[in-house]
């Protein structure tokens, strides 16, 4: 059975599974240079992604749409177009009846005319599709585990997960009464992300705000955690009251810590309100699974775009509470497309056991370089020399696109990391702010040598610390709070090549990690191809499919 799921409102997607098996899930923001967070646009995009991938509409069996929002308390729908006429697309709710076991609440419905979904669709909760697209892609599936679904809209919502003929997904109710925008509220409320909102477009105001948690993230490296702030904290929340803590109130706490604390800095706050809220995810952790009596630990999976903070993921990792800890490289809305697929076919009883591979992206977008760009053929040895020699960054589009929002060596920027001012460079070339990191790639086998507490971690969605001796090896993969964000690769990693540039690269230099951040324009997806990659030359050399290209005007002013 083929089911085609789709992803209509921002973070825009198609996916399809041929059985238990992952074909391809597209981003919008991922073709043609789309901006970030791009929602679907047409439903039209559905027909031209399939024939992109070989299929057509009449291939498919079924077609899912992920859950959304009601607005103006009707049923729940969103507002898109179809062959460039209005329409709206009706779906599941947000989230599901609280205390309903899933296999979830399925929602059919009869069609759009004219478009893709002309001949019907079933919908699911979009809550349940972040708890499925974890479960099911990770390494507990088919096991009982607990899941903690936990995105802006929402409450941290705990499951326990337990297979069967259909895998029943039995709600625990919520942790605590912060929804996860309120970090961003928080954070939007103080410098550098408070932002005068007037004349911004929907799409730069959705932008805007979907961008600011994890730039957030890292700015809190600026400052630290101070105990008088998380004291004050603690006694705000409980003030303001488990019914009043939707996003406004990260506000309302930002407001009040400024007033409270006006010698520290906004990094100070975020920081601060970060740490807190981490403890208090750990201890309603704590509690819960002391409510479920268990014999003994369960593993975790944890979802939502509340799981790209690698501070309280490492902080769950930490606690000892679990038998492992799972994060799916497309825990946000990247996934939704998939996930909400994979609901359907665990409804039919399907096996929760899902084959997939992170480089399931659109593949590169055959081009030509720009002008004034030359060509010759390079292998992995020879891009690892090339980076040896120079010590200049590349881009690498290679392969089909990474799934989520995480560059990891297919449409990367690879760089050495061996000088501190590299981590500037690539910021400055990329248009960031200074404090934004650059994250290690690193062979696997050497990642607890260098990093604490190292081990596999392939989509870098955990903290680590360097070890003693590597800080000045490797300074710029250093974060300003002394930490990285840590991805692991084999040479062996099936459909990329950047295992096999890392292996002679540790061979050649002794040192088996290199800097990697996205390869894509300020503000937009992952670059498609080789075309864009040399048009914005922000780099004097780009590899492609075996072919180094290289901005002949640069290299001979050199």
């Amino acid at each position: 059975m083929i089911v085609c799921g789709v992803k209509v409102s921002h973070d825009g997607a198609v996916a399809v599974l041929d059985g238990q098996r992952l074909v391809f899930s597209a981003e919008m923001e991922k073709l043609g240079n789309g901006r970030r967070y791009s929602a679907l646009g047409d439903l039209d995009r559905i027909t031209a992604v399939l024939a992109d991938h070989g299929l057509a509409v009449a291939d498919v069996d079924r077609f899912v749409v992920d859950g959304w929002w009601s607005e103006d308390d009707g049923p729940p729908r969103i507002d898109t177009l179809s062959a460039g006429r209005p329409v709206s697309v009706a779906t599941a709710p947000y989230v599901a009846d609280p205390f309903a076991p899933a296999p979830p609440s399925r929602f059919t419905f009869d069609g759009v005319a004219g478009s893709p979904l002309a001949g019907g669709y079933s919908s699911y909760p979009h809550a349940t599709h972040h708890l499925y697209a974890s479960y099911c892609t990770g390494p507990f599936a088919g096991r009982t585990a607990l899941g903690l679904v936990w995105d802006g809209g929402t409450l941290p919502r705990l499951y326990v997960l337990r297979p069967g003929r259909q895998v029943t997904g039995d709600y625990q109710g919520p942790l605590f009464g912060l929804v996860g925008d309120a970090f961003t509220y928080f954070c939007l409320a103080l410098e550098p992300f408070r932002k005068p909102l007037d004349g911004l477009s929907e799409v730069q105001v959705v932008e805007h705000h979907l961008g600011t948690a994890g730039k957030a993230m890292a700015y809190a490296g600026l400052g630290a955690a101070d105990d008088d702030v998380l004291a004050a904290l603690d006694k705000l929340v409980a003030d303001l009251g488990l019914d009043s803590l939707g996003p406004v109130a990260g506000t309302r706490l930002a407001e009040r810590c400024a007033a409270l604390f006006p010698t520290h800095s906004s990094a100070d706050l975020i920081a601060s309100f970060q740490e807190f809220v981490g403890r208090t995810l750990v201890s309603a952790l704590t509690d819960a699974v002391a409510r479920l009596e268990l014999s003994e630990p369960l593993p975790i999976c944890l979802a939502g775009g509340c799981a790209l903070n690698i501070k309280w993921n490492s902080m769950i990792r930490s606690s000892g509470l679990f038998d492992g800890v799972w994060v799916p490289p497309f825990t946000n809305d990247s996934g939704a497309a998939l996930g909400t697929a994979l609901c359907e076919v665990l409804h039919d009883g399907g096996d929760p056991v899902l084959e997939w591979d992170v480089y399931s992206g659109p593949d590169v977008t055959p081009s030509r370089p720009a002008a004034g760009w030359s060509a010759r053929d390079c292998d992995e040895a020879g891009l690892a020399a090339l980076l040896h020699t120079t010590g200049e960054p590349v881009v690498v589009v290679d392969g089909r696109a990474e799934l989520g929002p995480r560059a990891l060596g297919n449409r990367s920027i690879l760089a050495p990391a061996v000088s501190p001012a590299m981590k500037d460079e690539l910021n400055r070339i990329k248009h960031r702010e200074p404090y934004r990191p650059v994250a290690p790639i690193c062979l696997e086998s050497a990642a607890s040598e260098v990093f604490s507490p190292g081990g596999a971690d392939p989509y870098m969605l955990f903290d680590h610390r360097l070890r003693d001796g590597w800080a000045d090896r490797v300074p710029a993969v250093l974060h300003l709070d002394g930490t990285a964000r840590l991805q692991t690769v084999r040479p062996g990693t099936p459909h990329t090549r950047v295992g096999r540039v890392l292996e002679e690269y540790h061979r050649l230099s002794g040192i088996p990690l290199l800097c990697n951040t996205s390869a894509n324009l300020a503000g937009h997806g992952f670059f498609p191809d080789v075309a864009t990659a040399t048009e914005w030359a922000g780099t004097a050399y780009v590899w492609s499919g075996g072919t180094l290209y290289t901005d002949e005007r640069r290299t001979n002013r050199a």
